[in-house]
């Protein structure tokens, strides 16, 4: 059973950062795409990065320059750094774990960003 559990978020103020983390089990992290996501309250899940096995790394304009995935394969883990956070950046924040296929999601860290 693959699982991902989510942690870091919290109240931020603008300009200020967070850092994600994404603890997998049940799954090789070196052999899956993870990808994170965010749904800001009464709004859609929109993708915020992914990070291939090969260590490739996208990253949606919205948040290029500020945002970064960092993959630590050997703890199977995959961190979220987020610098200069703004009020448009409040979301729930989801990683997902593409194996064999079959994505699985983690439940959801929240972050808040005051100004």
């Amino acid at each position: 059973q693959v699982q991902l559990v989510e942690s870091g978020g919290g109240l931020v103020q603008a300009g200020g950062s967070l850092k994600l983390s994404c603890t997998v089990s049940g799954a090789t992290l070196s052999t899956a795409t993870v990808a994170w996501y965010r749904q800001p309250l009464a709004s859609g899940r929109e993708l915020v990065g992914t990070t291939s096995n090969d260590g490739l790394e996208v990253l949606q304009p919205a948040v290029q320059g500020r945002f970064t995935i960092i993959r630590n394969n050997g703890e199977n883990k995959v961190f979220l750094e987020m610098n200069d956070l703004q009020p448009e950046d409040t979301a729930a924040y989801y990683c997902t774990a593409t194996v064999n296929s079959r994505s699985y999601w983690g439940q959801g860290t929240q972050v808040t960003v005051s100004s």
